[in-house]
């Protein structure tokens, strides 16, 4: 692990030099502001000068055309020097600070520019696209057992988002030094809140805090933290070996662990195909309590249905012989109908018989019998009883006679 700190610088070179020491460095320190040196001069103020000489020389001695074409040649060479001279050329990713008077005006992006005038010039090249590493280890940080680890190591990265607030505020060397200020305060605030046992926690650990904090101590100097981690925790030799100590206890107990772990598998490894070979058991047994279970089954199943062709026999049994018994009934029912009918019809024969027998018997005491006698009155008049008593005792005296007058009226029937 690195012990120092990374140095941050700015540089004076030549515009050729410029892309070496941005993207570089200069003997292991950071450079992102590199000063480029004026590189026009007023050489072609001479040219100029020769110019004018020769034009002179043109207009009062005989040497006219040799002067003049003197003359036209270094004022040519001036013009190209001159615009030769005012090329500025600014490396992708970089942003020049351009100034007039010593005082900065704007800033001038990648790609080529012209400074025509002298007075105007580029003070600084600020590298404004790359992520500047920066790595910062810190030396006895005190806990909070207030423990001092030996070291802790943070490392961030930043950018340069505004040049001109960089340049004019505070410049590559004093940022090193408020860097460096601000890192160890951050640092220090974290490992106070840190207790020792747990100090190897801040490696890899969430900094988010830290870096916000930084962004808003940089943020005036046109500086912005993009990343930060603590890669390395070192602590004390003393506090390390006791930690020895302890992580050997903590291998033999996880040795312990894993031997107990695999004896407990093993257990339970038996413990499974015993209870598979149980199961195995089991299963048989039930296979062997199906199967007779099916016998029975199939054996009440034989039985029912013998009981049932029985029962079933004997209900046929029992209607036939009941159908016969009926029918027999039936038949007698019949029987004794019929015989009804014929002592029916034999009655009716027989009344028959007897009313012509009747009959017979009427007509011939018809014959016998005394012819009735009609006595008939006067017409509108009713029968007396005089009459009637008289009629009466005539009955029996006229009986035997066949036909006769009465008070001088014939009979009739």
């Amino acid at each position: 692990m690195s012990r120092e700190f990374s140095k941050i610088k700015e540089s004076l070179a030549s515009w050729g030099e410029i892309r070496q020491l941005l993207r570089g460095g200069e003997q292991g320190q950071l450079v992102p502001v590199v000063i480029p040196k004026d590189r026009r001069g007023f050489a072609w103020m001479a040219l100029v000068f020769l110019a004018l000489y020769c034009a002179g020389m043109a207009a009062l001695t005989d040497l006219t055309i040799i002067a003049a074409l003197a003359a036209l040649v270094f004022l040519g060479l001036a013009l190209l020097t001159m615009w030769r001279k005012a090329i500025i050329e600014i490396e992708e990713g970089t942003t020049g600070v351009r100034s007039r008077w010593g005082a900065i005006t704007s800033t001038l992006p990648p790609g080529r520019h012209y400074l025509w005038l002298p007075w105007d010039r580029v003070d600084a090249v600020v590298d404004t696209s790359t992520e500047i590493p920066y790595s910062a280890p810190i030396v006895a940080c005190p806990t909070a057992e207030n423990v001092p680890l030996k070291s802790i190591e943070f490392f961030l990265k930043f950018r340069i988002v505004d040049p001109v607030a960089f340049v004019r505020t505070i410049g590559a060397g004093n940022f090193d030094l408020v860097l460096s200020s601000a890192v160890q305060d951050a640092i220090r605030q974290r490992s106070r809140r840190v207790h020792t046992e747990r100090a190897y926690d801040l490696r890899g650990s969430d900094v988010g805090d830290m870096q916000d904090a930084l962004n808003r101590q940089l943020g005036r100097y046109g500086v912005r933290i993009t990343g930060a981690n603590i890669p390395d925790v070192q602590l004390p030799d003393q506090y390390q070996q006791h930690l020895s100590t302890r992580e050997k206890v903590a291998k033999e107990m996880s040795a312990y662990e894993r031997e107990w772990e695999l004896t407990r598998k093993r257990r339970i490894d038996t413990l499974l195909m015993e209870i598979e070979r149980s199961k195995k058991t089991r299963d048989a047994r039930v296979v062997e309590v199906k199967a007779a279970h099916n016998t029975a089954r199939k054996d009440v199943a034989r039985m029912l249905e013998e009981q049932e062709t029985e029962a079933q026999r004997v209900t046929w049994e029992i209607e036939a012989r009941g159908r016969a018994e009926l029918t027999a009934a039936e038949n007698e029912a019949k029987a004794l109908r019929r015989l009804a009918e014929s002592y029916r019809d034999n009655r009716a024969v027989l009344q028959y018989e007897l009313a012509r027998k009747r009959l017979d018997v009427g007509a011939k005491l018809a014959e016998n019998a005394p012819q009735p006698l009609v006595v008939r009155t006067q017409q509108g008049q009713s029968d007396s009883a005089l009459s009637t008593l008289l009629l009466a005792q005539l009955l029996p005296r006229i009986s035997g006679t066949g036909s006769g007058h009465v008070n001088g009226h014939t009979p009739s029937s």
